[in-house]
C-alpha cells in the first residue's frame, strides 16, 4: 500500500497510517517527497508508527525522505526501523 503524505496535515496522515497498519498487510510504502521538515508531534507518530510495524512484522518503507528528515530520524534513533528508497 503507497501513502503520499501532505506536509500541511503530516502527523493526523501518520496517525491514519498506524490505524490502516492494522489492515493493510506485510509492506506500508510512506512517501515523504512532499515533506521538508517534521515536528516533535510527528516524530512522535513516526515512532508509534515504527514499534506498530515492528509488533505486526510488517515492513514500512519511506520513500523521498529529505536529507534533513533523514537526520532527525537517525539523531533519535528510528532511522534503523524502516527502509528507505529514493
Amino acid at each position: 500500500m503507497l501513502i503520499t503524505l501532505d506536509e500541511k496535515q503530516l502527523v493526523p496522515e501518520l496517525q491514519e497510517m498506524c490505524q490502516k497498519l492494522d489492515t493493510s498487510g506485510t509492506e506500508l510504502v510512506v512517501d515523504f517527497s512532499a515533506v521538508r521538515r517534521i515536528d516533535s508531534n510527528a516524530v512522535r507518530v513516526i515512532e508509534e508508527l515504527a514499534q506498530k510495524a515492528e509488533n505486526k512484522a510488517a515492513k514500512v518503507v519511506l520513500r523521498g525522505v529529505d536529507v534533513d528528515i533523514y537526520k532527525v530520524l537517525k539523531l533519535v534513533k528510528l532511522a534503523s526501523r524502516f527502509s528507505f528508497v529514493a
